[in-house]
């Protein structure tokens, strides 16, 4: 039985195999319509043009050293002849490594009768077949080659690419008719890759400025996917941080902004059913009803909510008539022993309950079974109401003195106001005014009816 071990061992020798043998099927296709010769040239009379489209990578160099060292140099690189000297065409990591072996020669290919196009198509189709190009890289790649062949070959723009998404077989009968095949079957067949996949990434070429996103956090088939479908600014800004070194997630900014929008379009409709309805409604309600318990609070009369402020019957506040949306979210806020009381409310209101967010005070109050130290915010919601984007949900639990009497910590409020700062909000029970709010209760000049 072979270990674990040794399978890796074997993989790697069979992906090695493997790529060598497509690099020698690419070579068959892209040297067979050049005149060509292989030879040993001086190292030092190759060039290698700024403009390679492949950055060189110090641990490929290092890499190939070593295979080079022990080996030999199993494939040759691709130059043209140029003024007496050479050109690189491919094989800038073959010839990095050599140099750093302090070779005197390297067995190369020279390629005769080669414009810049066709200079570039080899190096691009040579880099394709290899399996270490990244994401960014072989989108950058492909789109350079869709630009080369259109110019080469214009008539086939508008040939409609048929079949399905396997690796294109049509070559052959266009190679029958004369006639070049679309840019995406060529290439299928010349890097033996999928149809479906070419597309994919050429797709992602619609992303500006490719070469900042290579060996970013960005360089993964998922987010170059999202990224390409975002505006210019938008893929700018993200570049950017991820080009500083900070770890972007495109399809959280995707999500973020997606929420933002609808968040917007929530506000716009709520107030568009108001004027429709004569009566302002909102979209977000924030509500701390005035409980009214059967026992005394541990035998204490002082401690009772009558002492504070006028309790209400259970009744009486699933009675109430709030002014909220067709497409509304309720935040309220519920005691330990009432949490059935305040679900029935929830419901009573018209609200499908969803999660909480719990409130751990520095102190505790009082209890029968449990000397009460936390409280629930419940979060219900109605009609088509977005929740938060990724990283912008409420805590699960957030810490926070006590106050006055029943009073609650300004940071939920807060917290609700970055969640749906357009959307018209109103405060139930209210003690204090709040910028951007409507507010109701006894305790507060009212802004709004509120609730009947």
């Amino acid at each position: 039985m072979l270990s674990r071990k040794g399978n890796g061992r074997d993989h790697r020798r069979r992906g090695g195999l493997a790529r060598r043998a497509d690099r020698v099927k690419l070579n068959d296709r892209v040297f067979k319509s050049f005149a060509t010769k292989t030879q040993l040239l001086d190292v030092s009379t190759i060039a290698a043009l700024p403009s390679c489209m492949r950055k060189l990578r110090p641990e490929v160099v290092n890499e190939l050293a070593q295979s080079i060292a022990a080996q030999g140099q199993l494939q040759p690189i691709i130059v043209r002849p140029s003024k007496g000297r050479y050109t690189l065409v491919a094989g800038r990591h073959r010839l990095a490594a050599a140099k750093q072996l302090k070779l005197k020669n390297i067995s190369a290919v020279v390629l005769d009768g080669l414009d810049a196009d066709r200079v570039l198509l080899v190096e691009i189709d040579e880099n394709l077949i290899r399996a270490d190009l990244s994401p960014a890289e072989r989108a950058m790649h492909l789109a350079a080659r869709k630009q080369i062949y259109l110019k080469q070959h214009p008539e086939t723009a508008s040939v409609r690419v048929r079949g399905g998404p396997g690796r294109s077989k049509k070559n052959e009968s266009h190679s029958a008719t004369g006639k070049a095949p679309a840019f995406i079957d060529d290439t299928a067949n010349k890097t033996d890759k999928h149809r479906a996949t070419i597309a994919r990434e050429v797709a992602r070429a619609k992303i500006i400025n490719l070469a900042d996103v290579v060996g970013t956090t960005l360089d993964r088939p998922d987010e170059l996917d999202a990224l390409a479908k975002l505006p210019e600014p938008a893929q700018r800004e993200l570049i950017a941080r991820a080009k500083a070194g900070e770890k972007v997630q495109v399809r959280v900014a995707v999500m973020k902004a997606r929420r933002v929008r609808r968040e917007q379009e929530l506000a716009e409709a709520t107030a568009t059913a108001s004027q429709v309805l004569g009566k302002k409604l909102f979209g977000v309600i924030y509500a701390d009803p005035p409980w009214r318990y059967d026992n005394v609070p541990m035998g204490d009369v002082a401690r009772q909510n009558e002492q504070h402020y006028p309790s209400m019957a259970l009744e009486d506040i699933k009675a109430l008539r709030i002014p909220a949306a067709d497409d509304c979210v309720l935040f309220l806020w519920a005691t330990v022993p009432l949490l059935p009381e305040a679900l029935a409310v929830m419901s009573a209101w018209g609200f499908t309950y969803k999660s909480a967010s719990t409130w751990v005070k520095d102190k505790a109050g009082t209890g029968y079974w449990v000397r009460g130290v936390v409280e629930h915010l419940l979060i219900g919601r109605r009609g088509d109401v977005p929740a938060p984007a990724p990283g912008e949900q409420f805590p699960g639990v957030m810490e926070a003195p006590r106050g006055r009497h029943s009073e609650k910590p300004d940071i939920f409020a807060e917290h609700i106001t970055r969640l749906f700062p357009t959307v018209p909000k109103l405060e139930m029970f209210a003690r204090t005014s709040r910028a951007g709010w409507d507010v109701w209760g006894n305790e507060v000049p009212s802004t709004s009816e509120a609730a009947e």
